[in-house]
């Protein structure tokens, strides 16, 4: 199951790679990301903070591909932890391409899922959709003047 948000940025492609690149950038614009701890050349840990609950959650994440500055794509390591009974496959993508008014930011979520999501994809792809607009906002606000 893909789900695929775009949105034109206000910036270059160089400033919104620099942001989508750099993993201890993603409290800036990723929804939820309170930090991003353990960075190396092949992955990092993003801690969520769920503001409902109050407990923060930790993804393990490995990056796929980083082609500088079009295309970037990263997996999260799902064994042992409460998203295997829900995905037996999460990845993110992001896409730049030059656009009139700046950059545009595709944003995309590649997903196999497992378990009770497999009967319910609706629901997981709402999920998605949104955290997708929250993270283009973000990078909006990050990256715009005024945003």
């Amino acid at each position: 199951m893909v789900t695929r948000r775009s949105r034109v940025i206000a910036a270059p492609v160089e400033d919104v790679w620099r942001l989508v690149a750099d993993p201890y950038a993603m409290p800036r614009w990723w929804p939820n990301a309170a930090r991003v701890e353990g960075v190396r050349g092949d992955g990092w840990t993003t801690v969520l903070a769920n503001a409902r609950s109050g407990r923060s959650v930790r993804t393990d994440w490995r990056l796929d591909t980083s082609r500088k500055p079009s295309r970037r794509r990263w997996s999260q390591e799902l064994d042992g932890t409460a998203f295997a009974r829900l995905f037996a496959r999460n990845s993110v993508e992001v896409e730049l391409e030059p656009a009139d008014a700046g950059t545009r930011l595709t944003l995309a979520f590649h997903q196999e899922l497992r378990g009770w999501a497999r009967l319910a994809p609706f629901v997981i792809r709402r999920g998605m959709r949104r955290q997708l607009r929250a993270a283009l906002e973000g990078a909006a606000r990050a990256l715009e003047p005024g945003a």
